[in-house]
């Protein structure tokens, strides 16, 4: 990392930290998460004007770098499979990203759509607010959009999410698993796959009351424990279902490969809650470590 590091606007994150400096430092200001490494030749390219952004915003939003190689542990939490990934956490949760080194002018755009310009910055976008868009609508000029650009595959992972807002969990699916490598690495196709996997995981599963009841008859019906855990999620309920998962991370740890873990992972993915989210990550941490 150059030594713009070590200014107010960049700063080094390891798995100690980042509950503080990254999810609850985003309820504030965004923060810009780069997972690099020091032998990774494209994150040399993006390290340093992703350092240059950070401190031209002037603390519009502040970056946070894990380097994978001494945090292995934290990238495997966030499933980073290559590097540079980058990761735009808000509120507690990571609401985009995106894998490889961007040119700098896609680097502005992107944070135009996410950070809000403290005033003498570069504007976050051009227009004025508008009303906000409904899935339905979104839905109707994507599609209308990739009739006329085919080749932008920018615009298939929005109508993924679009199709997964109103419900449509199959033809999600289908745009999500026809994504070019490059986009199926987003942070927000990742996001899609976990609440893809949750919902696929209880499609054929048994009601509400009859696994609850499998759990009363033997507490140790690890399965019975797992599709409780993910449909009491589903059915807003999300700390009981957080909890089957604890139970199983627990007394049966590598049961089904590891399952209660990447259930957990999944689900912290896809919950709003940062408060939730970072109590249970917590949790998680002090029965794996």
């Amino acid at each position: 990392m150059t030594d713009t590091a070590s200014t107010s606007h960049v700063f080094d994150v390891n798995q100690q930290t980042f509950e503080t400096e990254v999810l609850q430092a985003s309820t504030q200001i965004p923060i810009l998460v780069d997972f690099w490494a020091a032998w990774c030749e494209p994150c040399k390219s993006l390290g340093p004007i992703l350092e240059k952004l950070a401190n031209e915003f002037n603390g519009s939003f502040r970056l946070g770098k894990v380097d994978v190689d001494a945090e292995q542990e934290l990238a495997a939490m966030f499933g980073i499979k290559s590097i540079p990934t980058v990761m735009l956490v808000k509120d507690g949760e990571v609401l985009d990203g995106f894998t490889g080194a961007l040119p700098e002018g896609q680097l502005r755009e992107f944070l135009a759509r996410h950070v809000q310009p403290l005033e003498g910055e570069p504007p976050a976008a051009d227009g004025a607010d508008s009303p906000a868009e409904t899935p339905e609508a979104a839905i109707n000029r994507l599609q209308q959009a990739i009739a006329t650009q085919p080749a932008k595959a920018e615009l298939k992972l929005e109508l993924a999410l679009a199709l997964m807002r109103v419900g449509q969990a199959d033809a999600a699916q289908a745009e999500l698993d026809a994504l070019p490598a490059n986009l199926a690495t987003d942070a927000r196709a990742q996001r899609l796959r976990s609440e893809l996997d949750l919902a696929h995981a209880v499609k054929e599963a048994p009601s509400l009351t009859e696994l609850q009841q499998r759990v009363q008859a033997n507490p140790e019906d690890w399965a019975a424990h797992d599709q409780l855990g993910v449909r009491l999620l589903l059915e807003g309920d999300p700390d009981a279902g957080l909890e089957q998962f604890l139970v199983i991370l627990q007394k049966a740890r590598d049961w089904n490969e590891g399952q209660a873990k990447k259930r957990l992972l999944a689900a912290f993915a896809t919950l709003d809650d940062a408060e939730l989210v970072g109590r249970y990550r917590r949790r998680m941490a002090s029965m794996m470590f």
